[in-house]
């Protein structure tokens, strides 16, 4: 008989495959419950993690949505300077908001400043640190993007970089701390211990960012052409609706990661906040479409989609303490008042404010702040004067913190370009690119 010789190492794979085996089969000794109840703690908190970052996903997607909608609402002479805008604030603002803003925000210290948590050099990695900081990040990003709007066709570039980088770092995160300050639990902003109530933030976000938006477009100037020398304004009408549709859907598909992530945790409320968020998003559209249509006998696309926008902004402060009627009512409302604002401010008020970045962020983020206390659901509760206090504190803070940043850019390195550089649009004079090659647009329209 002839006899077979097994290599060495292949006794050795069997050997242990059969120890491997017999061990499956033997019996465990059961756990204890505290470490039934550790492993439960570590999946949940993993699946935080999992849920806090795709939500601080989405919302990082609203940044197309935002370029897309500024871009559509303006001319195609100054698309890839909107573009450059909406790419850089998010870029210089994660930088700034990383070695300062987040620790002004959340760090301990005050109910006026956090003094802790800068640069995240006292993070600890076995908690929700990194994926709360990236949610917050991409709020901050939203906040300091929503200006560009306002601002459109006529800013210079590098003071959109230095009030981009200075709203990322110092005046966001400030007023965020006075209303939001408690969430990390490093410390508790004044208003937030009076019971200031802003889920998601239509006030700390969105009414930041518009009353900013609001001070430059003042400091700044209207475009050329915007007004006659009567006073009557002249419409400028925008180069792409269907791009600026693109970003409306964007924008509402990325709220579904606003509202919903803040509650950084994955919870059964993630769906009603959804749900809340939707129905007013829907019933801010058909406001705004039958306004305008009542206003100006044709129901009005631009400002249609600016009613989604604005019904999303209003429901964020209340999205998950609001009954399912009262968001609809506050959508409606919102929608309303959107159409009616951006005629006031461009008419009235005579601010030009190419995509009615203040109508919908500025005045419909202290709408939503305050309706939110007539419509609670059972077991939520919110002071009308505690409400109004912090959406009014948000208008002071912001908006005469933007004049006076705005006001120092101008007088020191400049906050407007040329006459001859508006006219050629700051695509060629400002990046030396077109958005169109090819299509150049000399006009003063």
């Amino acid at each position: 008989m002839k006899k077979f010789k097994l290599p060495l190492a292949l006794l050795l794979m069997g050997g242990t495959f059969a120890v491997n085996v017999f061990a499956e089969d033997a019996p465990k000794a059961p756990m204890t419950p505290d470490a039934v109840q550790a492993n439960l703690d570590s999946l949940l908190n993993n699946v935080n993690i999992v849920w806090t970052c795709m939500a601080a996903f989405l919302v990082f997607f609203m940044q197309a949505g935002f370029a897309m909608v500024e871009t559509g609402f303006t001319r195609a002479k100054s698309a890839c300077n909107i573009m450059m805008k909406n790419l850089m604030d998010f870029s210089i603002g994660s930088i700034a908001f990383f070695l300062i803003g987040f620790g002004l925000m959340f760090g301990g210290g005050s109910e006026l400043i956090g003094m802790s948590h800068f640069a995240s050099v006292d993070f600890s990695t076995s908690s929700l640190n990194w994926s709360f900081w990236i949610f917050q990040c991409v709020f901050a990003a939203t906040a300091a993007t929503i200006v560009s709007g306002a601002m459109a066709e006529r800013t210079k570039f590098v003071s959109y970089l230095i009030y981009s980088a200075l709203v990322s770092a110092v005046i966001y995160p400030i007023s965020g701390h006075w209303m939001w300050g408690n969430l990390f639990g490093a410390g508790t902003g004044w208003l937030a211990k009076m019971g200031f109530m802003d889920f998601a933030g239509s006030t700390v976000v969105h009414s930041c960012g518009g009353w900013l938006a609001l001070a430059g477009a003042i400091v700044l100037g209207p475009r050329i052409g915007k007004y006659t020398p009567e006073g009557k304004a002249k419409p400028i009408c925008g180069h792409n609706i269907p791009l600026a549709a693109l970003g409306v859907f964007i924008l509402w598909f990325g709220w579904f990661g606003f509202n919903p992530g803040s509650t950084t945790a994955a919870i059964p409320a993630i769906g009603y906040i959804a749900m809340t968020t939707n129905l007013a998003a829907a019933a801010g559209a058909i406001a705004a479409m039958f306004t305008a249509w009542i206003r100006f006998k044709k129901p009005d696309a631009s400002m249609s989609l600016n009613g989604v926008l604005a019904g999303l902004v209003a429901i964020t402060a209340g999205c998950n303490d609001v009954t399912l009627w009262g968001a609809i009512v506050i959508g409606l409302c919102a929608g309303v008042i959107v159409v009616l604002a951006v005629e006031f401010i461009d008419k009235v008020l005579r601010i030009d404010d190419p995509v009615g970045a203040v109508s919908v962020h500025g005045v419909c983020g202290a709408f939503g702040t305050i309706a939110l206390s007539f419509f609670l659901k059972e077991g939520s509760s919110a002071s009308l004067g505690t409400q109004l206090l912090g959406a009014g504190t948000m208008f002071v803070w912001a908006f005469g913190g933007g004049l006076v940043l705005f006001t120092i850019i101008k007088y020191t390195i400049g906050l407007r370009v040329s006459e001859d550089e508006e006219l050629r649009g700051l695509d060629i004079c400002e990046h030396g690119n077109e958005a169109y090659s090819g299509f150049q647009i000399f006009s003063n329209q």
